[in-house]
């Protein structure tokens, strides 16, 4: 019955005639997949290299590839499951192992695709002993922020947080924009940066920035939630990077993104808009 759920999402139920088993037994060489949106492309054999995983079984030479799979507009096999997460799924069946980043925070989420694609083997490697009394996995989202996300559990007692705990990511934002004329940069005219968002732990938070953090977009929140609406009261992003740094952090992400609009319909001046993250996170956590 498990088994007939896990292919019924992926794969039409029509079953193949002798003459289709006959004359479609084989798959391409490489096979392109349309994992959730994510288009990966990998060789038959090592899709079919775990014979008793749900993938060695969809894509065995025994199944009809025209008839039995789910393709896309573009005539991918489409596999309806989560495409970022498919990667790790794959190299696993490359090399019967997984490497994750550092402070991976989706291995509650890989462990049910690992259960999904039937592979006992990765579900024991992302399941360690002590990964079962983990405070992380437990507080890994808000609860009482309603996310809609699928791996969504409440906090744990406070017994089981340890007392001196200090690790955390803050990921410090900003929104800048500029208006600039057609003829050169030199008309260029510069906003200040209107406030310095602050999101993470509000107790990781509060110690890093004491007084200087501005609460009053999100007040009377206990020390163990968590905030994305907190911003400091003064505008200078190198006084914020300083006081992380004091406090032992360091930068291990950053990201930006600019759009642009015309002023309007009467002048070619463009208004600039931009918004950069930048995640830090104490270099003496383990």
């Amino acid at each position: 019955m498990t088994e007939t759920m896990a292919l019924s999402g992926n794969c039409r139920t029509q079953p193949a005639t002798k003459e289709q088993g006959s004359v479609l037994n084989s798959f391409p060489e490489v096979v392109e997949l349309n994992v959730g949106g994510q288009v990966y492309y990998t060789r038959h054999s090592t899709l079919i290299g775990t014979p008793n995983s749900l993938l060695g079984k969809i894509f065995s030479s025994k199944k009809d590839p025209s008839n039995d799979l789910a393709r896309d507009p573009k005539g991918r096999y489409f596999i309806d499951r989560d495409g970022f997460l498919f990667r790790y799924v794959l190299d696993y069946l490359r090399d019967k192992q997984v490497v994750l980043p550092d402070h991976f925070p989706e291995k509650g989420r890989l462990r049910k695709e690992a259960e999904y694609f039937q592979l006992p083997d990765l579900v024991k490697l992302l399941s360690p002993d002590d990964l079962k009394h983990s405070p992380d996995e437990y507080c890994h989202s808000d609860f009482e922020d309603g996310s809609q996300g699928s791996d969504l559990r409440p906090c744990p007692p406070p017994s089981l947080v340890p007392a001196d705990r200090k690790s955390g990511f803050i990921t410090v934002g900003y929104r800048g924009s500029c208006t600039m004329g057609r003829e050169s940069q030199t008309d260029a005219k510069f906003r200040r940066v209107p406030r310095i968002l602050i999101c993470g732990r509000i107790a990781l938070a509060k110690e890093v920035f004491g007084e200087t953090l501005n609460e009053s977009r999100d007040p009377d929140r206990t020390p163990d939630r968590y905030t994305s609406r907190f911003y400091l009261k003064f505008k200078h992003l190198e006084r914020a990077f300083d006081m992380l740094s004091e406090c032992g952090f360091q930068m291990v992400a950053c990201n930006s993104s600019v759009t642009a609009s015309f002023v309007n319909q009467h002048t070619e001046d463009k208004i600039w808009s931009s918004y950069t993250e930048y995640v830090f996170y104490p270099i003496s956590v383990k």
